[in-house]
């Protein structure tokens, strides 16, 4: 399967792209965490039981790691951008829904809809991929990466401000507005790619990896409430086990999955995945025991008797800091690589939540705490797309993106699950109302520690970074660099029209001998391009353009600068170089 240019000129991309496409990652990432500050009273304000209540949140989960592969894949055959206001349209109408009532059934279709709209993610990152210069897009992927942290943080002491003042309602309609202005941003300024995949959408697969993501995840979120080891718990996941089987089965068999389990399995791909599960555990921890140990009463002896906006406040710095550590990712990964940022920042995340165990007493020690795990949470996820993208073709960057941003909250899904178990089991009942102790929130931090650990383990498989070309640079000068150097390593040339002129934009594809893609670029506008190989051999030069015919012609690289010109005026030819 081959990517393919559309036959629509791409407008040019402006400096306005990177922050707008970040913005909107930060608002869909508000969604997580719109309901944090008044999850205690949702009961009430729903009339309803407790165990009902958490289906408000679990809702949410649930569709938002459905939608994140298949909004990546139906961003790769049918536009990202289109598809990216497609998912800010869909949380914007869900924000409304839940807006206008206080029925839990109503509440929960809304909240479903707002979830969807986390497929923005890898959207955005696959759209920074196929448009922005490479010198620009280590720094610009870290920032949408760490989106989902930063909206995350941000998110908590203006929700929580909002719902100390005003009616909980105002939540909702201000995520609708920001959905809304995300929207008109997008339309104003990101341009649609002009990188397409071929082949149809797998529908049967959506299906089969959506069944398999709801039997599985939905006892993990109820399995507190259900009890672990009572019979829908262990039927919800050995009904999970067979449907991802047979799904998996299917995938490999199918001539256009959804997603390319073979590409998943490489260790590029598979150990950055399973390092992500890793990451997302240790980001959910400290958002569900810090601002609980900042409300708690002074009178437990323990708890830090701050306000809810107080505590969203010195919670927040979280995000801020995943923000600000996007321009040093960059500079970082283009230095020594995207693995070694990956394993530092989870070095970082590790001593954040080692020193934890002993800064628990002071409100300030919480603020001390949010910017260490921030830093670190932040080199860590903003490695992961550099990671996937440098592994995986050009075509298939939405799916393998969004299958990644699953893994990420596959992670926050077993942390609220594990954790929320282990505050009940270590809390005390004061009368009638169950307290957590101090005992539970320094488990729940060892717990994160040890996610760490394993997630270190994980990245040390990860292939050398000279295995892959490195996508970041610090400079222009560190790009033009990076360029000569993978053209020196693989095939260079112009791309020729039939007249005889160079062809800027053609969509050049580099085929290895089993047909799968080994790389990918478009054509400069003097009509050159650039293409590095994995390995020296026989390859397969595919080239198209608007207004020109297809071209394949086969070409051998033997370790050397090989120098090939494309000429689109001809039907076919084989080249030796």
């Amino acid at each position: 399967m081959r990517p393919t240019p559309t036959d629509q000129p791409a407008r040019t991309a402006s400096g306005a792209v990177v922050p707008v496409l970040a913005f909107a990652g930060i608002v869909v990432a508000v969604m997580q965490t719109l309901l944090v500050p008044v999850i205690k009273d949702l009961p009430q304000l729903l009339d309803t039981a407790p165990s009902n209540a958490t289906w408000v949140l679990t809702s949410t989960l649930l569709s938002g790691a459905v939608a994140t592969p298949i909004m990546g894949r139906l961003g790769d055959l049918y536009g990202k951008r289109r598809m990216l206001i497609a998912s800010l349209s869909v949380m914007v109408i869900g924000a409304l829904v839940s807006a206008l009532t206080s029925d839990l059934l109503v509440m929960i279709a809304g909240r479903t809809l707002q979830g969807f709209a986390m497929g923005a993610i890898p959207l955005g990152i696959g759209l920074m991929r196929d448009m922005l210069p490479r010198e620009k897009l280590g720094s610009a992927m870290a920032l949408m990466s760490s989106s989902i942290g930063v909206g995350g943080g941000l998110a908590l002491p203006l929700a929580a401000l909002i719902a100390q003042h005003a009616d909980w309602h105002a939540l909702f309609y201000g995520a609708a507005g920001l959905g809304a202005l995300s929207i008109v941003l997008t339309l104003l300024v990101v341009p649609e790619s002009t990188m397409r995949a071929e082949g149809t959408f797998d529908l049967l697969g959506a299906l089969g990896l959506s069944t398999g993501l709801v039997l599985f995840l939905l006892p993990i979120t109820k399995g507190s409430d259900w009890g672990w080891t009572s019979g829908t718990t262990l039927g919800l996941f050995a009904a999970s086990a067979v449907v991802l089987v047979l799904w998996g089965v299917y995938e490999l068999r199918a001539a256009a999955p959804l997603v390319d389990l073979r590409t998943t399995a490489r260790p590029a791909v598979l150990f950055t995945n399973l390092a992500s599960i890793m990451v997302g555990v240790s980001f959910y921890v400290v958002s569900l025991v810090l601002p609980q140990l900042l409300q708690l009463p002074k009178a437990t002896g323990y708890g830090l008797g701050q306000s809810m906006v107080v505590a969203g406040l010195l919670v927040a710095p979280l995000g801020l800091t995943m923000m600000v550590t996007a321009p040093v990712y960059a500079r970082l990964s283009a230095k020594y690589g995207p693995k070694f940022t990956l394993i530092l920042g989870m070095l970082i995340i590790a001593i954040g939540y080692g020193a934890g165990l002993g800064l628990m007493s002071a409100a300030w020690q919480s603020l001390v705490i949010a910017v260490v795990l921030g830093a670190g949470i932040g080199l860590a996820y903003s490695s992961l797309p550099a990671l996937i993208v440098g592994a995986v073709p050009a075509s298939e960057t939405g799916a393998a993106n969004g299958l990644n941003t699953l893994m990420r909250s596959i992670g926050t899904s077993v942390s609220s699950a594990v954790i929320g178990m282990v505050l009940a089991n270590t809390a005390n009942t004061v009368n009638g109302v169950e307290i957590p102790t101090m005992h539970g929130f320094r488990v729940s931090f060892l717990i994160a520690t040890g996610a760490v650990a394993i997630g270190l383990l994980m990245a040390l498989f990860l292939p050398k970074p000279d295995r892959a070309p490195r996508l970041n640079a610090s400079s222009e000068e560190d790009a033009n660099l990076e360029r000569a150097e993978e053209a020196l390593r693989g095939f260079r040339g112009r791309v020729l029209g039939a007249d005889g002129a160079p062809v800027a934009r053609a969509k050049v594809t580099l085929i290895d001998r089993r047909g799968r893609q080994a790389g990918a670029t478009l054509s400069e506008e003097d009509g050159s391009y650039a293409l590095a190989v994995p390995a020296e051999g026989a390859y397969v030069l595919a080239a198209k353009a608007s207004g020109h015919g297809p071209l394949a012609s086969s070409a051998t690289h033997a370790g050397d600068d090989s120098a090939v010109d494309v000429d689109l005026s001809l039907p076919g030819e084989t080249v030796t170089a």
